[in-house]
């Protein structure tokens, strides 16, 4: 009895200070590269639609955010990032009609409908911002969903300079059907994800290719 009693003490904090180590390296990730608070632009990113067309809850509160941020002058365009991800309505499109429904002009929003990822969404915003001269952004998600767009964000930059931009991420509000115990689990989910990434970083791809030295960049330091 003693010997089993030692050995769940034992395991019980490993895995306490596994937790630790979890959510402190999700916590502690920089959420912005830059000390602006005036953005050329909003990035929304995409989540996927009801399988009606209509915005789910995460993208509800996305966008409502995101409509907030323009009408407190953070930035004079919004750009809505998704595409047919997950079913067959591009997310930004839905977004896109979201937003105009909350007042915001359809010429100061701009869909980027290609989008299959979070990368994707940087990759693509990027280029759009890019062909309008623009180089900053304030990053609009959900919560839990910031410290993996944050690391995303820094690896996009040091792995595709010519597509470089200033950014801070902005987290939505937290729908209210979501219960706590849903919130816990998304915030366990993306705290091991963003510490896989902290110690393998991301795969070679044409979205985050290899730097120029020919070694695969972290996505934080």
């Amino acid at each position: 009895m003693k010997l089993f009693r030692q050995t769940l003490f034992i395991l019980l904090l490993v895995v306490w200070v596994f937790l630790l180590v979890m959510y402190g390296n999700f916590f502690i990730i920089p959420r912005h590269d830059t000390t602006k608070t005036r953005f050329d632009t909003i990035i929304v990113l995409g989540t996927p639609s009801r399988p009606d067309g209509t915005p789910s809850p995460e993208q509800r509160e996305r966008v409502l955010e995101g409509v907030r941020e323009y009408k407190a002058g953070v930035a004079s365009h919004i750009i809505m990032t998704g595409g047919p991800a997950h079913n067959h309505f591009v997310e930004a499109h839905t977004m896109a009609q979201f937003a105009a429904s909350q007042g915001v002009p359809a010429s100061d929003i701009l869909e980027e409908a290609q989008a299959k990822d979070t990368i994707q969404n940087i990759y693509y915003s990027a280029q759009i911002m890019h062909d309008h001269g623009w180089s900053s952004a304030e990053v609009v998600s959900s919560p839990y969903h910031l410290g993996r767009t944050s690391l995303i964000l820094m690896a996009f930059n040091h792995r595709q300079p010519q597509l470089n931009i200033d950014w801070s991420t902005h987290g939505s509000r937290w729908p209210h059907e979501y219960t706590i115990y849903h919130k816990i689990v998304l915030y366990t989910v993306e705290s091991w994800r963003c510490l896989q990434l902290r110690f393998r970083g991301y795969p070679s791809s044409r979205f985050l290719p290899l730097n120029a030295n020919g070694l695969r960049a972290q996505p934080a330091a």
